[in-house]
């Protein structure tokens, strides 16, 4: 599969209106400036020197993220470090949700997860329930609907040994009723920085690169046809795989915040 969907070589653009099926009506009542906002800025200020003097992260293919307008930034997902160095690398403000656990920590390292979450805005999921990837949806549908970047992980979880997972059909069904593309990013060596279920881990200079961007606009109203959604995910997963060169798997990994059956 190619980083393009079959039906032309058009670069993505933002569309101007929602597409069929749109998770958010019209005229919905929403935060126009983004909950977070100023605190997400003090933030990023305050850690991007330290960060990038300490850990020398290169970052590739910014061009490829669209300067205006709303985009989805969909990533691998290797480690909880994706979470600091993905926003550093953009010039943009981007917003995730993240599983509930994160807001409700104690202790030290509790009191820093929460802070930072809360801080920055993002949006605390609950994932033992139902309904937590239609909330997930809801959540990223308001904020492409004020025209930001809104970050998702295909595989749902963090990988449990460095390969590409299979990805969640829930990315297709935002893109697919928002109308908005879709930038395909790969993050490697953030899971030797902070390595899953490992206290500590290792000085490293991670990778993000951006991908050109993916138009799916020619399937808008399609977000409720499972092949169609199917096709996307693929496309994106292909996408990301050629960014980082992991193995894939074509299975998922286990617990996801953003789930759809297929």
């Amino acid at each position: 599969m190619t980083d393009r969907p079959a039906d032309g070589d058009e670069a993505a653009r933002p569309a101007e209106g929602s597409g069929s099926g749109a998770l958010v009506p019209a005229g919905a009542s929403i935060d126009p400036d983004g909950k977070g906002s100023a605190a997400y800025w003090i933030l990023k200020s305050t850690l991007s020197p330290m960060v990038r003097a300490l850990f020398r992260p290169t970052i590739e293919g910014l061009e490829n993220v669209p300067e205006t307008g709303p985009a989805i930034i969909a990533s691998n997902h290797l480690s909880v470090a994706d979470w600091l160095f993905t926003p550093l690398a953009l010039k943009r403000r981007i917003t995730y949700v993240a599983k509930s656990d994160y807001f409700t920590g104690t202790g030290v390292k509790g009191f820093v997860q929460r802070g930072f979450f809360s801080g920055t805005g993002q949006v605390p999921i609950d994932r033992s329930g139902g309904k937590a990837s239609e909330a997930a949806l809801i959540a990223g549908a308001k904020v492409l609907q004020r025209g930001e970047l809104f970050g998702i992980f295909p595989e749902g979880t963090r990988s449990p040994d460095g390969r590409l997972y299979k990805g969640r059909t829930g990315i297709a069904r935002l893109a697919l009723s928002t109308g908005v593309p879709i930038v395909p990013t790969g993050v490697i060596g953030t899971d030797k920085i902070a390595p899953k279920n490992r206290r500590f881990g290792k000085l490293h200079s991670p990778t993000v690169r951006f991908g050109r961007p993916l138009d799916f606009r020619a399937f808008a109203g399609q977000s409720h046809d499972r092949a169609v959604m199917r096709s996307v995910v693929d496309q994106v997963m292909a996408s990301i795989q050629e960014l980082t060169g992991q193995v894939y798997v074509d299975d998922y990994a286990p617990r996801t915040i953003i789930e759809s059956t297929s």
